[in-house]
């Protein structure tokens, strides 16, 4: 396995796919995307992806009156985010990247099912790998996803791609005294008022010691930056390797 300083897990958001439309999926902010990632792979860096499911389908807001069951909600959740793996594969591939999806839910006709060491090898030979369908189980988040796909392969960071630079101690779009915190423990990530991600995907890098970066997404070149160590372009959780 080569060294795990050139891994990395990038989290997108299903929303972020959505652009200004909040539905769907955007082929102009696909195609952004692409050009950011195939600039890392162009710096040797090597890239797994997690994207949530929300624009599309979220389960718990599907769950919420009690109609459809949590469970089945999250099932459909997953189903959407294998649906944002494959466009996100086709920008990809179409930005001349070599790319394979890995689902956590057997989906034969449409891409692999997710096995941990064929995905180390794919990563080794320069393939950008996504990984789809959540952790294959209810109740958890892709999120959560995120954090075990980058402990599993050995990333040596998890990024959170959003929409804003860092994170705050309050929501810098109604606050305009909001404060951005450059460092932060994983124990005040965990504080109720700061989003960063859940508290079990906190608690699983926290236990692991794997660092979570969250950083915008819509500046070209913030995340070959911040991989290479640029820490003004983010906010960091836990303790960069």
């Amino acid at each position: 396995m080569q060294s795990k300083r050139s891994r990395v897990l990038v989290k997108f958001s299903g929303e972020a796919l959505a652009g200004e439309n909040g539905f769907g999926i955007d082929t102009k902010i696909l195609g952004f995307i692409a050009s950011e990632i195939r600039s890392l792979v162009e710096n040797k860096i090597e890239v797994g992806i997690v994207i949530g499911g929300g624009n599309i389908i979220r389960g718990v807001s599907a769950a919420q009156d009690g109609v459809i069951r949590r469970t089945s909600a999250d099932y459909m959740g997953m189903l959407a985010t294998v649906i944002n793996a494959v466009a996100m594969q086709e920008a990809l591939e179409h930005a001349g990247l070599d790319v394979r999806v890995q689902s956590a839910i057997e989906l034969k006709e449409i891409c692999e099912s997710y096995i941990y060491r064929r995905a180390i090898r794919h990563l080794e030979k320069g393939r950008v790998v996504i990984f789809g369908a959540g952790t294959g189980n209810p109740f958890f988040t892709t999120d959560t996803a995120a954090t075990l796909r980058a402990i599993e392969i050995g990333a040596n960071m998890i990024i959170k791609a959003t929409k804003v630079d860092g994170v705050y101690d309050k929501d810098p779009n109604k606050f305009s005294d909001a404060k951005k915190l450059d460092t932060l423990s994983y124990e005040e990530a965990l504080d109720d008022r700061i989003k960063v991600m859940d508290d079990t995907a906190i608690a699983l890098a926290k236990d692991n010691r794997l660092p979570i970066v969250v950083c915008n997404m819509f500046k070209a070149g913030n995340l070959l930056k911040i991989i290479q160590g640029d820490n003004g372009l983010c906010s960091v959780v836990g303790q960069r390797q």
